[in-house]
């Protein structure tokens, strides 16, 4: 069994990882395995560079293989907010109905679907300590729902509808979640970054 480490403590995201990483022979850690690691400070000014910031110091720190993700919504009608600041959009708290309330409401107004297009962005870093960093890039498209819808997923996924599905994140399957979602096209392609090291 090969050792990873995914650079978060979000249950949700652990999930995710695990059920493509584990079939291909990783034992997938996280934060959560770690009470005493280290905080990093998010001061990129792009998902990439979050992601980096957080896996060269997790992979430091434990030696270890590392994959830290960043990622979030990115709205057109909004310039592209909430950006890389997704998770604390509404406050500090990273409450996701909070969130969603506040998307909601700066789209209050907002009818046609095609003004409401957005798409979620996941930039995965791997690291491996005395190896240069490995960066890729999942995208989801879609469009921002008139109201909540489903009660899988997590984050903005209730008000995410797929684009060529008319669904909600929230409201598909886990495994189809699994298949097309933004963090699965980046894990897509940062296996096959694992496969070439």
């Amino acid at each position: 069994m090969k050792e990873i480490i995914i650079a978060t403590k979000n249950p949700g995201k652990v999930k995710e990882f695990e059920a493509l990483l584990s079939p291909i022979g990783f034992h997938v850690h996280s934060l959560l395995d770690y009470p005493d690691s280290i905080d990093v400070e998010e001061t990129g000014v792009t998902f990439e560079e979050n992601a980096i910031l957080k896996a060269e110091a997790i992979s430091e720190a434990y030696q270890r293989m590392t994959i830290a993700d960043d990622s979030g919504l990115a709205i057109d009608y909004l310039g592209g907010r909430p950006g890389i600041f997704s998770a604390r959009y509404a406050g500090p708290a990273k409450d996701d109905q909070a969130n969603i309330s506040q998307v909601l409401e700066e789209l209050t107004g907002v009818k046609s679907m095609e003004d409401r297009s957005a798409r979620f962005i996941c930039a995965l870093a791997l690291s491996i300590p005395g190896q240069q960093t490995k960066t890729v890039v999942g995208t989801c498209e879609g469009y921002i729902a008139m109201k909540q819808q489903g009660e899988n997923g997590f984050g903005y996924d209730p008000i995410f509808i797929v684009k060529g599905l008319n669904q909600t994140m929230a409201s598909i399957p886990k495994e189809e979640k699994n298949r097309i979602s933004h963090r699965a096209e980046a894990i897509k392609k940062i296996l096959e970054v694992i496969k070439q090291i």
